[in-house]
């Protein structure tokens, strides 16, 4: 007997079908993707059992023809590519022929599809023996309904391994949300156990996908984000991202997708991460939902069984565009863009005794050099002319005398300042320091707190910034060059983006195959670890293609030198300081959030005000 052996279609199928189906999860999604291949514009899943019982996928789409059912559960039977050029340019979610064929090793499969809804449907069943096909009749519209029953029933082994129901369920619902974010123009439909979770209708509009956005992601992912639409050298980069204040603990909201595929590929998250770096807090997530268009000549979907990861053929010209990309997007937002303007036209009413309004002008807070006198009682905007407010604070003010006015004298308020445009500003006009830490202003919609050393922080940080890149990168050469021992690898990678480095700063020779000289060095680098920098962007170049570490550690110098140099806490401001600071962070990019990554600033609007007062209820 020989010991190289053929193996029979039923084990190579469930060796297969290792690769492709790790759980009912994996089902679902190679069902979907060849439902959306199909050109269907509503698929409805049924699940029970967490996906382990039944699994049944229908849809409307172009249906499959008699004579090729039987061919549709042969291994390596497609219809989406012909010759070796169409695979070099898949422009389908499937295109293996695998996925019907390792479903059918491992479960009880019928298709049943109809390519017309006046012919007759047929139905091919499988039950993982020997693969033999059935085909039969049966009563189906146009489209196709796949039937998964029974998961691993003939593969015990593999069964145990998985989890609970609940468990399988959320990682089958996760990957519906999946593809329903990547096609918009498709409705879906998910019962569970016969009970409906979701029907998502097909989105047309933009407002329409936002919503399903917001049905997938959340409503607090859609009130904290923003839309973006990048368009470059044949690449385009749009969708949501959310802004650094909407943060998560893990990376458990983010989607992103290369020509409709859903995908999680390494050089992307690098790229994402680099644009939120100087704006997210150390250990926090961003959150995002965007797409990738490209050529699909330059990316290579046939690097992974389950096509997860993709290749790119310019790995640095996609990175340095998505980076860049969100790099803009997030540093254009303005204090101005967090809120919309609300018109507040008239008071909650109340009854009894409480239906005259009145205010008191604010005690106990200081206002700088000017003095607590600085400033007068607040008026919300539209709440009644300043005489009725006054001749109703009158009682009492007899009994809370505020500070700076004669005795008995009724305090007089004042109405919010406006700018020479008669709008008033985003951040408003401050009224008063709180525990010399906070700055205390008014807007159009409420109250603003600002915490004064974050915001001048990142005003200092950002000047820097700029300033530095006006100047451009000043050079040092070191008195005794030093030499950095790297692989071949790394020797060649230097040699070829000897530019690069020259670009950064840095005069890079090799000296040997294995071995490297640094002659030049950026002035503020100048005590940095040169070998360990050299090497870390090696590493990048080799992986990405691009790096970004020499300006990330300037700009780490760069924060420092500004946090040291921003006001520090208990320093006293005038309100002209004060009102100069919100100036400049409503001018200034990613003011809302200091070098660290930390707010600065937040608004408590009027509704919320009044909630916490309980007016109006």
């Amino acid at each position: 007997m020989t010991k190289i052996q053929l193996l029979n279609p039923r084990l190579a199928n469930q060796i297969a079908a290792g690769e492709v189906v790790e759980r009912p999860s994996s089902v679902i999604k190679e069902l979907l993707e060849n439902s959306l291949d199909a050109g269907a514009s509503r698929v409805e899943i049924d699940v029970e059992d967490g996906g382990i019982k039944l699994m049944r996928v229908r849809d409307n789409g172009g249906g499959i023809a008699k004579d090729d059912l039987p061919l549709s559960l042969s291994r390596h039977a497609t219809s989406k590519i012909r010759e070796l050029d169409d695979l070099e340019a898949v422009s389908t979610l499937g295109f293996r022929g695998e996925a019907l064929a390792s479903i059918s090793s491992v479960a009880r499969l019928a298709l049943t599809s109809n390519t017309n809804d006046e012919g007759a449907a047929w139905q091919v069943s499988a039950e993982g023996r020997d693969m033999q096909a059935e085909l039969a009749p049966a009563a189906h519209p146009k489209g196709t309904t796949v039937e998964v029953r029974d998961l691993f029933f003939n593969t015990p082994a593999r069964r145990k391994f998985l989890r609970t129901e609940k468990t399988e369920y959320n990682h089958l619902d996760d990957v519906i949300k999946r593809q329903a974010l990547s096609r918009f123009d498709v409705g879906f439909t998910l019962r569970n156990n016969g009970r409906a979770v979701y029907s998502w209708r097909a989105a047309q509009t933009q407002l329409e996908c936002e919503r399903r956005v917001a049905q997938v992601c959340g409503p607090a992912f859609m009130e904290q984000a923003l839309h973006i639409d990048m368009e470059r050298s044949g690449l385009r980069l749009w969708g949501w991202v959310a802004q650094p204040s909407f943060n998560r603990s893990q990376a458990d909201l983010q989607h992103f997708y290369v020509n409709g595929r859903a995908i999680r590929d390494k050089l992307v998250g690098h790229a994402v991460r680099q644009a939120y770096q100087d704006v997210l807090y150390h250990g926090r997530h961003p959150a995002f939902v965007l797409y990738l268009e490209v050529d699909p000549a330059t990316v290579d979907v046939n690097v992974h069984p389950t096509k997860h990861e993709v290749r790119f053929r310019d790995n640095r010209r996609v990175h340095d565009f998505i980076f860049s990309s969100l790099h803009h997007a997030l540093a254009k937002v303005r204090p101005g863009d967090q809120f919309e303007p609300e018109e507040r036209t008239a008071e909650p009413a109340l009854s009894g005794a409480a239906a005259g309004e009145f205010q008191q002008a604010p005690m106990g807070l200081s206002s700088g050099g000017g003095g607590p006198s600085g400033f007068g009682g607040y008026r919300p905007p539209g709440s009644g002319a300043p005489g009725n407010v006054a001749e109703q604070m009158r009682h009492y003010g007899s009994l809370h005398q505020p500070y700076g006015g004669p005795a008995g004298a009724p305090p007089q308020p004042q109405p919010m300042p406006e700018s020479e445009d008669g709008e008033v500003p985003p951040l408003g006009f401050a009224v008063a320091q709180l525990k010399g830490i906070y700055i205390l202003a008014e807007n159009a919609q409420g109250l603003i707190i600002v915490d004064m050393h974050a915001a001048h922080e990142r005003i200092t940080y950002e000047r820097m910034k700029t300033a530095y890149a006006e100047g451009g990168i000043q050079t040092q050469p070191l008195l005794v060059p030093e030499s950095i021992a790297v692989s071949q690898k790394e020797a060649d990678c230097a040699e070829q983006n000897a530019e690069t480095f020259t670009q950064l700063g840095f005069e890079v020779q090799r000296a040997g195959p294995e071995s490297l000289l640094v002659r030049q060095v950026p002035a503020l680098l100048n005590r940095a670890p040169v070998a360990q920098l050299v090497r870390d962007v090696l590493s990048d170049l080799i992986e990405y293609g691009s790096s970004e570490r020499i300006q990330q550690r300037i700009n780490e110098l760069l924060s420092t030198m500004a946090c040291h140099g921003s006001v520090r806490a208990n320093r006293r401001l005038t309100i002209p300081e004060m009102n100069a600071l919100l100036r400049d962070m409503e001018a200034t990019e990613r003011s809302g959030q200091c070098n660290h990554g930390r707010p600065t600033w937040t608004l408590q609007s009027l509704d919320e005000l009044d909630k916490l007062f309980m007016r109006g209820q």
